[in-house]
């Protein structure tokens, strides 16, 4: 029985060589979702080269906020007065559950992320993710289920059922600092969300083809995302004014097998399709 995939990109507007790798795939329909960063100075940029692209034009590919809390700078001036700069995924996840995050200023550093998005798309998001799972930590997904109360068509990506095969300690990790907490609040508010999450993986494997080709065998027959993060190799001058990306590596090893026809042809051998 042929199975469906929700196949995301994260991290757009990052950079540009990160950009261009997910538009191109994006237009040749190897995605089906692209989830935005907003909070950096590409972002303006980005949005319109987005919205130019034929595939979101016609609804083929939808696009998200991936919020971010540990990356450059807040956009808001209640959390930047806090925050010159994010803190570090570690320090936030402690934080977080020692509920020693500015509760106010975090609600305002939301906000101003959404508008954000929708002042570069002229639209709310389809979809809400977190920048390295932030989405799901206490003390940001209660304000952020708040925030999308009205919204009831918006899905959130759900990180309480993360699957394998391998990689167990990050998998638990990721349920465990919230994701299971935003599963169940998920569910009692009858938000849409995937029912199973894969892409997890160290950005070291070599061969993401294999990692690819070992998730799709283990989808279940609907409700299953699969993130990933896709990029274009920096040119001489991007290397030289992007800030350091610790696995731009894994980025242009994914696109390039998501660009290939051995993409295309483990979707076929495993009987997926992207929807």
């Amino acid at each position: 029985m042929t199975r469906s995939l929700a196949l995301c990109a994260d991290d757009y507007g990052q950079s540009s060589a990160i950009d261009r790798g997910i538009l191109a795939l994006a237009q040749s329909g190897r995605l089906t979702e692209v989830s935005c960063l907003v909070n950096g100075p590409r972002w303006p940029q980005a949005a319109r080269e987005l919205a130019a692209l034929a595939a979101v034009r016609q609804g083929r590919v939808r696009t998200g906020l991936h919020l971010n809390l540990t990356e450059g700078r807040p956009l808001s001036p209640e959390l930047a007065r806090l925050w010159p700069q994010f803190p570090s995924l570690e320090t936030l996840i402690v934080d977080a559950h020692l509920r020693r995050l500015p509760e106010a200023a975090l609600r305002a550093e939301l906000q101003a992320q959404w508008q954000a998005f929708e002042q570069g798309r002229g639209k709310a998001p389809s979809h809400v993710d977190g920048h390295q799972h932030v989405h799901h930590l206490p003390q940001v997904r209660v304000p952020l289920l708040a925030l999308l109360a009205p919204r009831a068509d918006i899905r959130v990506r759900h990180t309480g059922r993360v699957q394998g095969p391998g990689y167990l300690v990050k998998r638990m990790l990721i349920e465990g600092t919230g994701g299971r907490a935003l599963g169940r609040q998920l569910v009692a508010l009858h938000r849409q969300a995937n029912t199973q999450l894969f892409g997890v993986y160290d950005f070291v494997q070599p061969d993401y083809r294999r990692l690819m080709q070992r998730w799709l065998a283990a989808l279940p027959e609907t409700g299953s995302l699969i993130f990933c993060h896709p990029g274009e190799a920096l040119s001489v001058q991007e290397a030289f004014d992007a800030p350091a990306d610790p696995i731009a590596a894994a980025r242009v090893r994914e696109r390039a097998y998501l660009a290939s026809d051995d993409f295309k042809a483990d979707l076929q051998a495993a009987d997926v399709r992207l929807v």
